[in-house]
């Protein structure tokens, strides 16, 4: 159960369901018998929905093609036996599911087809995926029709919501995430309080802020503590890769006047960058007074770095440090979540992986389930010694995900946190780099069909006897958004960026011709 202190700052939160939990006890008990047995005959519900704030989701280019990242799960029917049901918003393009099912390595792509059931609700709307889902009942009921058994059957979903657990009981299978009663302790309030609690450094800051009121109070308060602080950043306390902060500038503002916090208050829209482009300051000052947040000081350093720890604690109670990267960052004040290099690097890897597990254990006797990841920023220090400062743990899947899931799927090799090292089963090495984000306007009408077959002449696609090379994602958002993710293996760091370095000048040269 949650602390008293956790519960006192989720006032929010929904309360303990023992039908939905009854329901969740049956991954425990069937975990090792079905789910770790690849000769199960079962069956896993995929529901990619980017359950977030409509306004957050709206500022997000192609948002509805964020659902193609889980794509990459299909490569769970290597397992002969193993039946996966797909849902989308909108139907996917046959050559992409294509491009998933030649993959798998021993299992024709037939067999796989027979063995994948994909559903669609043909609504392109700003709603999640899975919202769409529970105000369709005949669709719910196709699905449960789908599902061969339900007590060899789970539900997988990018991130759970009240929303995700209605659908479960639905069609009467377990989630593997997090129950939603938990999802206070990764917003941005709840992350800093469990931080504190175990005496993890974090920005210099203030929680469980209500309204701009509380922000301007908190904004003027660090700029006393600290005169010389040009910047902070405004979270809410749910936002999604950024999209949910804010900057704000100091600018000529003293720290010696008394009417500090007013002034700040007065001022605010005009010292306020959001960074997202197409929410303004009173729509995300709005949503801010919904969700609360926090503000901290924008943390400076002359070599600075993004890393993540991902995590899982699986029905068993079991935690597991699974990968860890250096996230490249973009946008207004380096907010934005672009892409990542896995492995993190070695220099402070097994540091940050140390700060998750003990993370990862605290979570986990609070009862969370699943996939989640903890984001740091790291300042090197002029020893050459490494400062991280945790800022915040999201109790979902995230941009992280995918890329090794998808190295996962396709070199079957294992990851050793303490050494910082992925290693397959032949004892080589492996790392790739990983982006959600090349975007060009240049490439708007390339289609899923010009994409492979560029990628196929030119030599570029992943290649499983090498076990290097390109794999593509949110393939379908590339014809009318110019946009794409990759994730590109190599031997080495500097081999996958070669590759990613290839594939932008093969897009940049290709694109001419259309």
């Amino acid at each position: 159960m949650i602390t008293d202190n956790y519960l006192n700052a989720a006032s929010g939160a929904s309360h303990f369901d023992p039908v939905f939990n009854n329901l969740q006890e049956r991954l425990s008990r069937n975990y090792i018998e079905h789910y770790m047995d690849d000769l199960t005959d079962k069956t896993v519900v995929i529901v990619p929905s980017l359950t977030l704030d409509r306004e957050i989701l709206k500022s997000i280019k192609g948002a509805v093609h964020y659902e193609e990242r889980m794509l990459c799960m299909l490569l769970y029917l290597r397992m002969p036996r193993t039946h996966v049901i797909y849902v989308t918003s909108a139907p996917i393009e046959e050559s992409i599911i294509d491009y998933y099912l030649t993959l798998l390595p021993g299992i024709t792509g037939y067999h796989a087809r027979q063995r994948l059931t994909l559903f669609s609700c043909y609504d392109t709307s700003d709603k999640s995926l899975t919202q769409k889902i529970v105000d369709r009942p005949r669709l719910v009921q196709r699905i449960r029709e789908k599902i061969r058994d339900v007590e060899k059957a789970h539900l997988t979903c990018f991130n759970v919501t009240e929303y995700e657990k209605q659908l479960a009981l639905a069609l009467n299978i377990p989630i593997y995430g997090c129950d939603p009663r938990l999802l206070y302790l990764g917003t941005k309030t709840g992350s800093r309080l469990i931080f504190k609690k175990l005496g993890i450094p974090v920005p210099t800051g203030f929680e469980n802020l209500k309204n701009d009121h509380e922000i301007a109070t908190a904004l003027a308060k660090l700029k006393i503590d600290n005169p010389k602080l040009e910047k902070a950043v405004i979270k809410m306390n749910d936002g999604f890769s950024g999209e949910g902060n804010a900057i704000y500038y100091y600018g000529d503002l003293k720290a010696t006047d008394d009417k500090l916090p007013n002034v700040i208050l007065q001022t605010l829209p005009l010292h306020t960058k959001v960074v997202a482009e197409h929410i303004s300051f009173i729509a995300f000052m709005s949503q801010f007074n919904e969700m609360g947040g926090i503000v901290e000081e924008f943390v400076l350093g002359d070599v600075k770095e993004s890393p993540s720890v991902q995590c899982r604690i699986n029905p068993l109670g079991q935690t597991e440090i699974i990968s860890t990267h250096d996230q490249l960052l973009g946008g207004e004040g380096g907010q934005v979540f672009i892409g990542a290099t896995f492995p993190a690097n070695k220099a402070y890897n097994a540091d940050i992986a140390k700060m998750g597990n003990s993370i990862a254990e605290e979570l986990r006797s609070l009862g969370v389930l699943g996939r989640f990841g903890i984001d740091f920023i790291s300042v090197k220090q002029p020893d050459n010694t490494w400062q991280h400062f945790a800022i915040e743990i999201n109790l979902r899947k995230g941009g992280t995900t995918h890329p090794f899931m998808m190295l996962q799927f396709l070199t079957n090799g294992e990851f050793n946190w303490k050494d910082g090292i992925y290693t397959m089963s032949n004892g080589q090495q492996r790392c790739y780099f990983a982006s959600d984000n090349v975007v060009s306007e240049k490439y708007i009408g390339i289609t899923p069909h010009d994409l492979i077959e560029i990628a196929m002449n030119n030599h570029l696609l992943y290649d499983g006897s090498k076990q290097t090379g390109v794999m593509f994602h949110m393939i379908g958002a590339l014809s009318q958004h110019g946009k794409i993710g990759v994730v590109c293996i190599g031997k080495t760091n500097d081999e996958a960026r070669e590759f990613y370095e290839r594939t932008i000048q093969l897009l940049d040269k290709e694109s001419t011709y259309h």
